[in-house]
């Protein structure tokens, strides 16, 4: 009778018990500027997703750069699309043109692939979810269909993954600060990054590979910074043939069209040691955008 009880009040604290809905930190002026977004990008007419995601990345062009607008506790869903650091940039325009493409063009809709890029298995359960170290975000989002890593079959070498940095100096971060916790499961994380298979293209040879390189593509700088893998992303664009980049610029605190060739960009870069290349997955999957006439 006794484990009839015990089971009965299990059973109901379970079916009882609150389901964790993340926060979504939002402002009123970021739905205003995801309204503009659709009114300005989203209705116009694109042969292909490059010229979709380049007029996206576009849409932003002088917004300020401003750094860890993700650290927000409890852990949430961070929409912000009046302030962008690098990282922040390139999954804000892909998680955009992403929704354009699927034609459901709703600020629900643009949460969810949002989210889906930055969160490991698309789910918010707390700081650790969060794909911290971008060649961990590559991995993830590659085997959840999102993007493709073309390094390696563009001619590069393999890369010596060494993360540490994280869990070597948690007191930089300030939710490892307080969870110390969280620690343990962070160096866990970098050890699984390490027994991965990374490739990059050495900074003296981006222009053997450039012309495979499509406008969006993400471009990752590669560090030779210890315990680091990515110093900076940004998106690949051509500016009359010239492969440049652009991103959110930490030394000019705006989104920007780089003025200088990707590969002067790479060699001004005193820790930079090469690329990664990154496709979103839906470059393949619609080889030509959908002609969305406008309104």
């Amino acid at each position: 009778m006794n484990v009839l009880v015990l089971t009965f009040w299990t059973w109901l604290a379970t079916v009882c018990m609150p389901t964790y809905e993340p926060v979504v930190y939002v402002t009123e002026e970021d739905k205003k500027l995801f309204n503009e977004y659709i009114e300005q990008i989203a209705f116009q007419t694109y042969n292909t997703p490059e010229e979709l995601v380049i007029a996206t990345a576009s849409f932003f062009l002088d917004r300020p750069y401003v750094g860890a607008t993700l650290e927000k506790e409890p852990e949430g869903l961070v929409v912000n699309l009046r302030e962008l650091d690098c990282t922040t940039f390139v999954e804000t325009v892909y998680a955009l043109s992403k929704t354009v493409l699927e034609e459901n063009k709703t600020f629900d809709a643009f949460c969810r692939n949002l989210q889906a890029f930055r969160y490991r298995n698309r789910k918010i359960e707390n700081y650790i979810s969060r794909l911290h170290y971008t060649s961990d975000w590559i991995y993830e989002n590659e085997r959840k269909g999102l993007m493709k890593d073309l390094t390696r079959s563009l001619g590069g070498e393999p890369l010596n993954m060494s993360l540490s940095f994280m869990s070597r100096h948690p007191n930089s971060y300030r939710q490892l600060k307080k969870n110390p916790n969280w620690i343990t499961a962070i160096a866990t994380i970098e050890e699984k990054i390490n027994s991965r298979s990374y490739f990059f293209i050495p900074r003296d040879r981006i222009t053997t590979c450039q012309t495979q390189i499509r406008d969006g593509d993400m471009i990752c700088l590669v560090t030779s910074i210890e315990g680091l893998d990515i110093s900076h992303v940004a998106l690949a664009k051509r500016v009359d043939r010239e492969l440049r980049v652009i991103h959110a610029s930490s030394s000019r605190k705006k989104v920007i069209v780089e003025p200088q060739s990707i590969q002067a960009y790479t060699q001004s870069i005193q820790k930079n040691i090469g690329i990664m290349v990154i496709r979103p997955a839906f470059y393949q999957n619609n080889s030509k955008a959908k002609r969305i006439p406008k309104r």
